[in-house]
């Protein structure tokens, strides 16, 4: 058909000449399969508009994969970034009317994978290349001897991590390798996300959204948009993308004044946002960069403050791009090598071919120090482009709504250290501690974690092992236990250096304690004596009562340092089951995965 023709049939669908001239011009590039994504697409637009004149919104009947086909999302989290990203793109399938399961890996039978056609994989990586718990039994099996051959499996995996350590995205890179070894194909290669993730994670899921057309189904390829009845972007759905602007009440330092830590709570007022928080939930908190840390890095650059830089298509002067955009207090290998590239210092890039040297140089190092020990000629463009942007930092919430109402309470511990003759501060640990005055604005956001949740059932005995800063999540549950009335027996485990300088809310557990609350508190001071004791020193001598806790049916959590603290709360656990519960190692490593299949045994650990 000629062009002309084709003119002539717009013309006479009500289009004009400067109409059809851009349809023409937007569709000339498209090859077939995006022209017949496309026309499915405006289809879907033209029923949700006849729908909207009629005064209701209409959906489009759903496209259909055939029987033997299907798509299924799955996600293993930790922290909640991968849930998220994996809620986003149910999202996207949804509204191009593909059909898919979102699903947690720790709800997943592993056995089904080879009964499933499509799979794409969202998951993040902990510790030392480890799995997060919610994927930890899946990963495992996949890796097993009774894992099934995939060949009629098509797949794709998407990984969150951070480039800063060692493992970056492992347990990706686990899913991907172990998925080809069995036989499955890849939809589209894998994609490793640094902590800056959003690009990354939003190209991937449109890429493999256009792969899953062209595969799942012929039907898939007309799939039109759902306008959802009821959908309406509420004021009180606040989320990192989208935070609510609270204002700081308190900050107050609660270790002594010889402690070796300055730790604070702090009060942050959630008034007229109505949001709404779960004890075992975190709080993420956008921070701005020191002032002054910005003014000495433009000075150490020769950078003018006013320089005009372009962030993601938007213009701002360098120094707010530093202040609010970009990441300062923490090195990463990304930055180094483009900054390698401007400094050509022989040294810097040596280290760039040496991984572990390059961790441990960057491991005591911030942005300004790199800056400072290798000079370099570096425009304000090149220098924003060589950082990564700002990420929110996540803290576990130390209180519980009904107790403060609008209120959210967190448990910081500010980063101080002295390095290379200066003294360095932690971005947003500093923002909370120092340099927010009281009413001052922050940006703030829930990050709901189902995996960190008290018993539904009152009546069930707790067991909190939460050193230092670990001890905010259970400061939350004991105020939510109070509040209702539960009759379950609480145990705490709580360490930190010293008895009379850090007993963080010491006054507030003597309370739980002589009003009932808490049944039991245990102790770990590790310097108040010449050898250095911690909680799971406490666990091993406890021992024999906490294996009767546990057989009585108790939920026990762990929160905090996760390098350290929590491998050694594990080590601890299999040993007193081997000791007190009569079990060979095997059966104690299996009676502890047990524990966290039955969501008995969580952890909140960074």
């Amino acid at each position: 058909m000629s062009s002309s023709t084709n003119q002539n049939l717009g013309l006479t669908a009500g289009l004009n000449e400067s109409q059809w001239a851009q349809i023409n011009q937007a569709t000339s590039a498209l090859n077939s399969q995006q022209l017949t994504w496309l026309s499915g697409y405006l289809a879907g637009l033209a029923q949700s508009a006849q729908g909207s004149q009629a005064g209701q919104i209409t959906a489009t009947p759903q496209a259909t994969a055939s029987a033997s086909q299907s798509l299924t999302i799955l996600y293993g989290s930790q922290t909640g970034n991968a849930k998220s990203v994996a809620e986003e793109y149910k999202a996207k399938l949804d509204g191009l009317n593909i059909p898919a399961k979102l699903v947690n890996m720790a709800d997943y039978k592993a056995k089904q994978i080879k009964a499933e056609s499509h799979v794409v994989i969202v998951v993040s990586t902990h510790g030392e290349g480890e799995a997060p718990d919610d994927a930890a039994e899946f990963h495992s099996f996949l890796g097993g001897k009774k894992a099934p051959k995939l060949a009629d499996l098509k797949f794709s995996v998407l990984g969150l991590g951070d480039s800063s350590y060692e493992f970056f995205c492992q347990t990706a890179k686990d899913f991907d390798e172990r998925l080809e070894k069995l036989g499955a194909t890849r939809i589209l290669d894998r994609v490793d996300c640094d902590v800056d993730y959003d690009s990354d994670a939003s190209a991937w899921a449109d890429n493999v959204t256009a792969k899953v057309v062209e595969t799942l189904s012929t039907g898939v390829g007309q799939a039109t948009p759902v306008a959802a009845a009821g959908t309406t972007t509420g004021s009180t759905h606040y989320t990192k993308k989208a935070p609510f602007t609270a204002s700081l009440i308190e900050s107050q330092k609660i270790t002594g004044r010889d402690s070796v830590k300055d730790i604070r709570h702090i009060e942050i007022s959630l008034e007229d946002s109505g949001i709404q928080y779960r004890p075992g939930d975190a709080l993420g908190v956008w921070f701005k960069n020191d002032v002054q840390l910005v003014d000495e890095l433009l000075a150490s650059l020769k950078i003018s403050a006013d320089t005009t830089v372009e962030l993601s298509g938007k213009s701002y002067t360098i120094k707010d791009a530093l202040i609010e955009k970009l990441e300062l207090t923490q090195s990463y290998p990304t930055f180094a090598k483009a900054y390698a590239e401007f400094a050509k210092n022989a040294e810097l890039t040596a280290l760039l071919e040496d991984k572990a040297a390059l961790r441990e140089f960057l491991a005591v190092r911030q942005i300004i120090d790199i800056v400072r020990q290798y000079p370099a000629e570096i425009t304000a463009q090149q220098f924003v482009d060589a950082l990564r942007g700002l990420t929110p930092r996540l803290y576990s919430i130390a209180s519980s709504q009904d107790e403060v109402e609008d209120e959210v309470h967190l448990t910081v511990a500010l980063v101080e250290f002295e390095a290379h003759g200066e003294s360095h501060q932690g971005g947003a640990s500093s923002f909370l501690s120092t340099r927010l005055n009281e009413g001052g604005e922050v940006k703030v956001f829930v990050e709901h974690n189902d995996n960190f949740r008290l018993p539904e059932d009152g009546n069930t005995p707790v067991i909190m092992i939460g050193p230092g800063t670990g001890i905010a999540p259970f400061r939350a549950f004991m105020q939510q236990r109070e509040a209702d009335e539960s009759e379950g027996k609480n145990w705490l485990f709580f360490g930190n250096p010293n008895y009379t300088q850090d007993f963080l809310y010491q006054t507030e557990w003597q309370r739980f304690v002589k009003e009932g609350v808490v049944d039991k508190v245990t102790l770990a001071f590790s310097r108040d004596q010449e050898q250095k004791i911690y909680v799971q020193h406490r666990m091993l001598e406890q021992g024999a009562e906490l294996y009767k806790w546990l057989e009585d049916g108790a939920h026990l959590y762990v929160c905090g340092d996760a390098n350290h603290m929590a491998k050694d709360v594990q080590d601890a656990l299999v040993q007193i089951a081997i000791e007190h519960g009569g079990k060979t190692a095997e059966q104690a490593e299996q009676y502890i995965n047990d524990l966290r299949r039955a969501k008995r045994y969580q952890k909140d650990v960074y």
